[in-house]
């Protein structure tokens, strides 16, 4: 396990030095023993989020103790600290058993039924007046294509005019349409020019074309000729200016999406960008594949444990398994051996009878004539490392299946996952920015922000200075969906799954069919730093368990994947986007119990920074429709939240000196689509405002000024003395007269959540110091590692003496 280093760059040199972090103990404690078997998921449970209510933090932290798949909410009442809880019945009764009170659902399967049918029906809405569009063009009774808006506005000095339209064919045909214009009233079609628009498609439908460039002249009238020669002409609009006070200029582009994403169209969405914008944007395929949206074929066959035979294919579901049947036959006569024939696929288990003819296989039998007549196509076992005494009940031939309802479209085997790289220089040559979501399959919002954000850097590029200043001087890395599988899993089969679908269970525990939606790794506990292995709270050993870590650090391709990202040498800035809960975070995000002793916090610069950015980011996302993310809710993880061993922001923050954020999306996992796109729309603001903030530290030249605060102090000889500086900085004094340098004391805070800390000293202490600013510029110029001598000097004195 790493330890993050303050790294900071002097400006003339270039060098980078190191300071090591304050030290802060290293627990040694062994990870936490299992989940309690009290909060198990049965088969078929469906899931709801409750609210749970416990008296304290040390509760709170016995409760996460427990695995149990907490929402990302903590809120502090009079009545005690309420949490959010994703738990099925079965689990509900365990927590009870447990002794923690249980609330009101808030947020049940029904719930996000509803989404889907209202995703469905979204589409087939678009399908079904694209139809009708296309049977009027056909019957000639309207033109094939028809303008929807023509908008002209200026943008400093550059005057811009864009275009949507819709051509009958657009839901098969990729081509572009041509836009010809005039140069001003009664001017000749085709005198101002032409441009291009290309088509936007969502969920796999067809919407309209679109587009927008810069014009010499304000054109009166457009044209559009489409392919099969059919014509539309509409009038030029102008468009209303946005407020001053916003970084978005006139004419600025949003509202890309229209509806929830699956991560196939996901990376459908970003591939077809790539294909549209190839000179600034590519898309970039993942060293690992996931496991895949697969599964082996299943059934458990019998109710009572110790009679129940579980049988599992030995080929995956999609690949034959599903074809499998199984059947246990009453021979119906007495004294008939236990035997087993294969047909086909078909498996037939004739039982054993007595002398009275009453069956007498039992469950250990049957698994072991099954496994000795089909050995070479399944696997059967006892339930959950149960002796199988008990005999077996008759039962029809019964089909093995994956469970699995995907369509055809959404594949089945190993998973390519994908990033889409933004920028004029994707080399490494500028400050990198990463953005990445659904680590948390049932996150459906968040993947949202992050396709919004690409659509409005790609789509405003052409007209809108500050887009093109961002990607001149960024190289922007956005992964849609670091959880496909579990994406895919959540939309299709079980809308409360939180992590991948990798069963680690061992032999013997529940890896049978009626354990399926418990299996998976959380993929935000399972990277490398203050992880559950070094001791650290907020994950469980338990295979079923909602915050499982796996089977060791790094196991998972998909974290493997966020580690690659995060390795980009250049990388300084990132956004892990979550639902719910509207919070806003960074490190540290874990503590070991007993004492929660945390991961060591950010120095008072780095905390200043995070701080000071975030005031950036949440008045970005407030613009939008005045919703704000509290100051409770901003601030270190485990501060505002609880421990959570293992998580990606960690990692990137302590092992690569990543700035890292976590945005925590609204407040349920999949709101109704209004409240869906009113989110998407304000965390988009936030995630092009983290694009701002990065641009602003790579072009930050501006040095750091400093100044000593003296007060009196109750000790008798003694003054308290404080650093004060222009912008969030580190402070490096002495106080023995010595020459301050990167190894002199660095100046912390006083505690969480505050200011610099108080320093008493005998009065007239001499003071030496410096400040470094986060971009790596230092107070005066000065260079330690030089002869210079122009660092701070003043007496500990007060200004009236």
């Amino acid at each position: 396990m790493s330890r993050r280093a303050i790294v900071i760059a002097t400006a003339a040199a270039a060098a980078f030095l190191i300071v090591a972090t304050p030290a802060t103990a290293i627990p040694t404690t062994a990870p936490a023993e299992p989940a309690p078997a009290a909060l198990e998921r049965l088969a078929d449970e469906e899931a709801s989020v409750v609210e749970v209510t416990v008296a304290d933090r040390d509760e709170l932290d016995r409760l996460v103790a427990t695995g149990v798949d907490l929402d990302h909410h903590v809120s502090h009442t009079h009545a005690g600290i309420v949490v959010h809880a994703v738990v099925t019945p079965n689990e509900v009764k365990g927590l009870r058993t447990l002794g923690y009170r249980v609330g009101g659902t808030l947020f049940d399967p029904a719930d996000s039924a509803h989404r889907i049918a209202e995703r469905d029906a979204t589409i087939a809405d678009h399908k079904a007046e694209n139809q009708a569009f296309s049977a009027a063009a056909r019957s000639a009774t309207v033109s094939d294509v028809k303008i929807i808006r023509a908008d002209y506005y200026t943008s400093g000095t550059s005057q811009v005019l864009s275009v949507e339209a819709k051509w009958a064919q657009g839901q098969t045909a990729a081509n572009t349409l041509t836009v010809s214009r005039d140069s001003g009233p009664g001017t000749e079609m085709g005198s101002g020019g032409t441009q291009t628009i290309s088509r936007f498609v969502d969920a796999g439908v067809y919407l309209y074309h679109r587009g927008a460039a810069a014009v010499t002249s304000r054109p009166d009238k457009i044209q559009i000729t489409s392919p099969t020669g059919d014509v539309a002409v509409a009038q030029v609009k102008e468009w209303l200016p946005i407020p001053g006070e916003s970084p978005e200029g006139p004419g600025y582009q949003k509202d890309f999406v229209t509806s929830y994403l699956t991560p196939t169209e996901l990376y459908d969405r970003i591939k077809r960008l790539a294909a549209e914008y190839p000179q600034l944007a590519e898309v970039v395929e993942l060293p690992y594949k996931t496991n895949g949206y697969r599964r082996k074929a299943q059934v458990v066959l019998g109710s009572a444990n110790d009679s129940r035979v579980a049988v599992d294919s030995l080929a995956w579901g999609h690949e034959g398994g599903n074809d499998i049947t199984v059947e246990l036959a009453n021979p119906g006569a007495a004294d008939q051996p236990l035997t087993a024939t294969v047909t086909g696929k078909a498996i037939r288990v004739s039982l054993s009878t007595d002398a009275a003819g009453t069956v007498t296989s039992t469950a250990a039998q049957v698994a072991a004539v099954i496994n000795g007549a089909a050995g070479s196509l399944v696997k059967a076992y006892t339930y959950r490392g149960n002796a199988g005494a008990g005999v077996v009940a008759p039962i029809a031939a019964t089909p093995l299946t994956d469970n699995l309802h995907a369509p055809a479209s959404v594949i089945r085997g190993p998973q390519p996952v994908y990033a889409l790289r933004i920028g004029k220089f994707r080399d490494g040559s500028r400050p990198g920015v990463l953005a990445y979501a659904q680590e948390h399959a049932r996150e459906w919002v968040p993947p949202l922000v992050t396709i919004e954000t690409a659509e409005r850097l790609l789509r405003n590029q052409k007209h809108d200075p500050k887009t093109q200043e961002l990607l001149r001087s960024l190289d922007i890395w956005i992964a849609p969906s670091i959880n496909p599988d579990g994406g895919h899993y959540s939309f299709y089969d079980f809308n409360s799954q939180r992590k991948n679908m990798t069963n680690h269970c061992a032999p013997g525990a529940e890896t049978d069919a009626l354990g399926r939606n418990s299996w998976g790794v959380d993929n935000n506990r399972n990277y490398t730093e203050y992880s559950l292995f070094d001791g650290y709270s907020g994950a469980s050993t338990s295979c079923t368990s909602g915050t499982f870590a796996g089977p060791s650090e790094l196991t998972e391709p998909e974290n493997k994947n966020l580690n690659w990202l995060a390795s980009r040498p250049n990388i300084k800035f990132s956004m892990n986007l979550h639902s719910s809960g509207n919070y806003f975070m960074w490190s540290p995000g874990s503590y070991s119990l007993p004492g929660r002793i945390s991961a060591p916090r950010p120095t008072l610069a780095e905390e200043s920074y995070f701080w000071g950015a975030s005031s950036r980011i949440l008045t970005a996302i407030k613009r939008h429709r005045n919703m704000a993310v509290t100051p409770a809710r901003t601030g270190p993880i485990s501060d505002v939240l609880y421990s959570a061993a293992g998580n990606s922001g960690d990692m990137l923050w302590y092992k690569y000196g990543i700035y890292a954020w976590n945005f925590e999306v609204g407040t349920e996992f999949q709101p109704e689509w209004e409240e869906a796109h009113a989110e998407t729309m304000e965390f988009s603001n936030g995630l092009v405002e983290l694009f701002r903030v990065a641009r602003d530290y790579d072009k930050d030249k501006k040095r750091p000024t400093s100044t000593l605060a003296v007060a009196p102090s109750p000790t008798e000889g003694m003054v308290e003395v404080k650093f004060e500086t222009s912008e969030p900085a580190a402070v490096f004094y002495t106080l023995d007269g010595a020459k301050p340098t990167f190894e002199s004391t660095l100046y912390a805070s006083a505690g969480i959540r505050e200011a610099g800390e108080t320093l008493t000293v005998p009065y007239g202490t001499r003071v030496f110091w410096f400040s470094v600013d986060a971009a790596g510029n230092i107070e005066n110029n000065y260079r330690p590692d030089t002869d210079a001598k122009n660092w701070n000097r003043a007496y500990a004195v007060l200004s009236d003496t």
